[in-house]
């Protein structure tokens, strides 16, 4: 372990928990292992950390994630994104390649949707110009993940969202038989329903989608008995 995690390392291990680690294992399907610690007391400790090390060195950024990233607890992957969400507005526009590490690789829920909105979204906004041919790249990829980030990056966007591209999108992926797709479609959908509540029940009733996407996407104007 390099010397700048090794403090991180020790605090975490002087804080795990194995009642605690053994249920939050169980949760992720059993895909990782975990220290136990609770996402707040995480945090505290993160920062308390941040605050005796400091950040490292935009040269070192990428090596010290990749290595937390290949670390067998969860919470080193948790500790990572945190630290890119704090540098996101600082990075440089090819930052999108670790980005897309990190989705390709122990890829679940839990890391893609955080990087999908906290550092994609975000790097888009920044750089606009990379929005259509890295999307297309990753749509195109195959990659279940790449994909589902290729349509949530834009959950915070409300006015912002480019709705010619994500309708392309879901297009393209209508009729995959991938949970985290359907959800997505139905998760991003909900959301914009919050900005434009007519266009996507317009949408969810002309166009074809899986039944989970209708559900999810419905949900908050059901909710508001809005039509």
């Amino acid at each position: 372990m390099s010397p700048y995690l090794l403090p991180l390392s020790e605090s975490f291990k002087a804080n795990a928990n194995e009642e605690i680690a053994k249920p939050m294992a169980k949760y992720m399907k059993g895909l990782f292992d975990y220290y136990g610690i609770k996402t707040p007391i995480r945090r505290t400790l993160g920062k308390e950390f941040h605050k005796k090390y400091g950040y490292p060195e935009a040269e070192d950024l990428e090596k010290t994630v990749k290595e937390c990233w290949d670390l067998p607890q969860r919470e080193y992957q948790y500790f990572a994104m945190e630290l890119l969400v704090k540098l996101a507005k600082q990075a440089e526009t090819d930052r999108i390649e670790l980005y897309r590490y990190l989705i390709e690789n122990k890829s679940w829920w839990d890391t893609v949707d955080l990087i999908a909105t906290k550092l994609v979204g975000v790097h888009f906004i920044k750089y606009p110009e990379l929005i259509k041919p890295v999307t297309k790249k990753w749509m195109d990829s195959g990659n279940m993940w790449l994909q589902r980030t290729s349509i949530l990056f834009q959950l915070p966007y409300k006015k912002e969202t480019d709705i010619n591209l994500l309708t392309k999108y879901i297009r393209q992926l209508q009729g995959s038989k991938e949970f985290f797709i359907n959800k997505a479609i139905g998760w991003i959908l909900r959301e914009y329903s919050k900005t434009d509540s007519e266009w996507v029940i317009e949408y969810v009733n002309n166009n074809q989608l899986a039944p989970l996407s209708k559900r999810e996407a419905l949900k908050w104007t059901e909710r508001k008995k809005l039509k």
